[in-house]
């Protein structure tokens, strides 16, 4: 049956996967957002929903003064004798451990790692844990390296040795190591090239855990880096699985190119097939991953056309991100509306939370709308709808207080490339902010009272991509803001936002 990548749409790096039965679970990066390490749920492998996140409370970890993507690397799930473990890289801190015995509810507070490095990953054998990850030369030689220790799943504490069990293939940016024992053989993956163009997965073996493991020879395994179609990129960073039925799978991060080499919407998770070649996992179709897959797989793909959200429920849905530490006394959902208070700490800032709540962007082709009330009290209010990258990088459509009154705004931010692309006046009362995007573009359009929507202005989708902010490991969001210059009385209360999207 054919099914179409990828699984989970829009922003969802690094993903790995464990399954228990018929059930699979799947966590991915979230960097600097809150809460942190979103975990997805499924029995079909096409058909995912996001039951919750490892990070949840604020004292887990300490998420001000991350800075853009930053904070959690890389999670690893693992599950052993009835307990769920998730290993990922703190970038302010270190490697932690988090667990639960039920992988909706609540996770445990962090274990800090006695190992260093990066793309941390968990192994179970005998009823004792390993860990392993990337050692950026510092155990056991000079270069690049993959180390393996048996550690105590309570404390975090290494016990024995750390040994460097292999130096991968020379592609460079040598991390992401997951090991398995399959037959008479343990089997390493991890990801080279670094994660742009040049990404790939690798993969060695050997009979003993800690031997000195060989390197495939048909190396890498999995890249699109010389894919002339131009669909997909980025291809890595996989994690090795076997579903009930004994298919064996493979799923990684890749992208949907659709500003040429670029990606508006960022990584995202991909399957792709695995088949068994002289005892090594081999990906068919001249090692790349793509779009439309035909495989061993009995199950139709839902395709996820519309979310709004029901502001007349107080607990916010799962899919709502903040970055860093939010302050929620500045949200309120009551009475069918949330309430927003501005803060004075901008959406630019870079290390501290404004006042923004956004979901991911998962088509090229979707409509976003925002329904809401902001009469302003003071010179520089302002609310609206921002499309989000970065502080540096992100488009915004608002209501604001200027000397001259209220007006509605787009407004560009691109690095130091600053744009005030439209602007009107504009009167009190409810207003319709609408963003549709495109392949290429993102149109603007408001109407206020319930007259017909009008037409602001548009603006590139590629300046919003990872490729040109540079250092990005995120993907663009789709959200709410308020902020102000000073503190100030106003409220923007929103009744409505939605997104729509056209597969």
């Amino acid at each position: 049956m054919k099914y179409r990548n990828p699984i989970i749409r829009g922003f969802n790096p690094d993903p790995s996967i464990c399954c228990v039965g018929g059930d699979c679970y799947l966590v991915t990066s979230s960097f600097e957002y809150f809460p942190g390490i979103p975990v997805y749920h499924s029995t079909d492998l096409l058909n995912w929903k996001l039951i919750g996140h490892c990070i949840t409370r604020e004292e887990q970890l300490q998420m001000e003064g991350v800075k853009a993507s930053s904070g959690i690397w890389a999670p690893t799930i693992r599950y052993s004798n009835g307990r769920f473990y998730v290993t990922a890289t703190f970038n302010e801190r270190g490697n932690f451990i988090v667990y639960t015995d039920n992988s909706s509810e609540e996770w445990s507070d962090p274990i800090w790692t006695d190992m260093d490095g990066i793309d941390p990953s968990i192994f179970f054998e005998d009823g004792k844990m390993y860990y392993c990850a990337n050692d950026c030369g510092s155990r056991g030689g000079n270069g690049e390296g993959i180390s393996l220790a048996e550690i105590d799943p309570e404390t975090g504490k290494v016990k024995g040795e750390i040994k460097r069990i292999w130096t991968g293939t020379g592609g460079g940016f040598l991390e992401a190591p997951h090991i398995y024992h399959i037959g008479e053989w343990y089997y390493l993956l991890a990801a080279e090239g670094g994660s742009g163009i040049g990404h790939m997965t690798t993969a060695a073996r050997c009979k003993s855990l800690f031997g000195e493991y060989e390197t495939c020879p048909d190396n890498p395994i999995l890249t699109n880096r010389h894919d002339t179609s131009k669909q997909v990129g980025y291809s890595g960073h996989s994690d090795l699985f076997m579903d009930n039925s004994g298919n064996w799978w493979i799923v990684h991060l890749a992208i949907r190119r659709d500003c040429g080499t670029m990606s508006s919407i960022g990584r995202e998770t991909f399957l792709t097939p695995i088949i068994w070649n002289n005892d090594w996992p081999v990906v068919e179709n001249n090692r790349k991953a793509t779009l439309d897959v035909d495989a061993k797989i009995n199950a139709a793909q839902a395709l996820y056309k519309e979310w709004t959200a029901d502001f007349a429920e107080t607990e916010w849905e799962k899919e709502w991100l903040f970055l860093r530490k939010p302050q929620f006394e500045n949200y309120e959902r009551k009475n069918g509306c949330l309430c927003l208070k501005p803060s004075t700490v901008k959406i630019t800032d870079e290390t501290v939370s404004p006042t923004f709540a956004a979901v991911r962007k998962e088509e090229i082709d979707f409509t976003s709308e925002a329904e809401l009330e902001f009469d302003t009290n003071e010179i520089g209010d302002e609310a609206g709808m921002v499309i989000y990258l970065s502080p540096d990088y992100h488009y915004r459509i608002c209501k604001k207080r200027e000397g001259g009154g209220d007006y509605i705004s787009v407004e560009k931010t691109a690095e130091d490339f600053r744009e005030i692309a439209f602007k009107e006046k504009l009167q009190n009362g409810r207003i319709t902010l609408r963003i549709i995007g495109s392949k290429g573009a993102y149109g603007f359009y408001y109407a206020s009272d319930g007259k017909q929507m009008k037409y602001l202005c548009s603006a590139k989708t590629k300046f919003l991509t990872c490729e040109l902010a540079g250092k990005s490991f995120t993907g663009t969001v789709i959200g709410l803001y308020a902020q102000s210059d000073k503190e100030t009385k106003s409220f923007a209360r929103v009744y409505k936002f939605s997104m729509i999207y056209n597969r």
